[in-house]
């Protein structure tokens, strides 16, 4: 039986409505409160998303090139000239610029030869860092040589899985693991309330976050791997990789829960979720997108996610760096701003409980 202000329900899962006037006042201020805070969510949903996708224009595209190889250099600032697709990027050898390719820091390599004494030139990509940044750059420098008249040979350092080949899967992925963090921290804090109340219930939560976040990692991978069949390697490095993403959004969104009860769950899908996933790049390459969300990726924890995934399957260990360095301080600083809100906010340090209040006994009207 729900209660008179109908907190409670007879049925398990169910909530029953407001009994008496003031409290069904309360309750409809209280959803009017909450309907408005998610319309607002919903219309920033519509603006980021339109904004981010709407118009897809390349800008400033990183390309590799040596600094010593003018004819390749020369084509380059040709293109250059015409538009701010493409950005040269020069490197002291062919060495540190295939470097730099294998570390996601450019998306191709020009270099110029002179097979058969005939100038040429090759261009050396990496579809798996970003297939419509690969495309775009292949068309833009295939043009370019087409008007010069120079051989131009394409070929692939990094193609992208055979069962991926909108390259979107580590995307989706890291949309999953960040979204099953958030959720799994707001799962908690509906069933145990928001803010621990002593040190060691943090810990105890934080220790369940992450085994939850380890099995989500382990899920993550057997789903995209034996599952899907799209990646056929780098299973344990998948499942780390999935872990620390999702752990991170678990502590990010317990720390703002822990300090602004569950109406931070508002701000958690507002940056996670309103600005995280457009600004990611997982669809497009960051530098396809407008200036607002460019470089988001490198600081968000669905673009670290994506960022991570991808170098964790395609490419070295100097591309999974920054990723999983910037997570695992996403995890430590949420971990961290928990423990305090528990120590300022629940009972923290002190670690009493407060006794209910004694009900007066009514008196004997006689």
């Amino acid at each position: 039986m729900g209660d008179a202000g109908g907190a409670g329900s007879g049925v398990v899962g169910h909530r029953a409505e407001p009994v008496g006037r003031e409290s069904w006042r309360r309750s409809l201020i209280r959803s009017a409160v909450l309907l408005f805070g998610t319309l607002v969510l919903a219309t920033a949903f519509i603006a980021a998303y339109a904004g981010a996708l709407h118009d897809p224009t390349p800008r400033d595209v990183p390309v590799g090139v040596v600094r010593s190889d003018q004819p390749a250099r020369t084509l380059l600032a040709a293109v250059r000239q015409q538009d701010k697709a493409l950005r040269a990027v020069e490197y002291d050898s062919r060495a540190a610029a295939d470097k730099a390719l294998n570390g996601r820091d450019v998306y191709a390599v020009l270099a110029s030869t002179t097979g058969g004494g005939t100038p040429a030139l090759t261009l050396v990509t990496a579809s798996a860092a970003a297939p419509i940044a690969a495309q775009v750059i292949t068309q833009i420098v295939q043009t370019a040589a087409q008007r010069g008249q120079v051989p131009l040979a394409v070929s692939d350092a990094v193609p992208i899985a055979a069962n991926d080949q909108r390259g979107l899967v580590p995307f989706y992925l890291a949309v999953g693991l960040v979204l099953g963090g958030y959720l799994g921290a707001t799962v908690l804090g509906i069933t145990l309330g928001t803010t621990p109340r002593t040190l060691s219930r943090a810990g105890a939560r934080i220790g369940g976050l992450a085994v939850y976040s380890a099995l989500l990692g382990l899920a993550g991978a057997l789903v995209t791997g034996p599952g899907l069949d799209v990646w056929h390697t780098h299973f344990a490095g998948l499942v780390g990789a999935g872990a620390l993403a999702a752990f991170a959004a678990a502590m990010a969104a317990a720390a703002v829960q822990g300090w602004l009860g569950l109406l931070g769950t508002g701000l958690v899908i507002l940056l996670l979720v309103v600005l995280g996933n457009p600004g990611s790049g997982g669809i497009y390459a960051p530098e396809f997108l407008p200036d607002f969300f460019r470089d988001m990726h490198l600081w968000n924890i669905p673009g670290l996610a994506t960022d991570l995934v991808r170098a964790v399957v395609y490419f070295s260990s100097d591309a999974a760096a920054w990723p999983a360095a910037t997570l695992a301080i996403w995890a430590v600083a949420g971990l961290l701003l928990l423990l305090a809100a528990t120590a300022i906010r629940g009972e923290g340090l002190h670690s009493w409980t407060r006794r209910p209040r004694p009900h007066p006994r009514p008196q004997d009207p006689h």
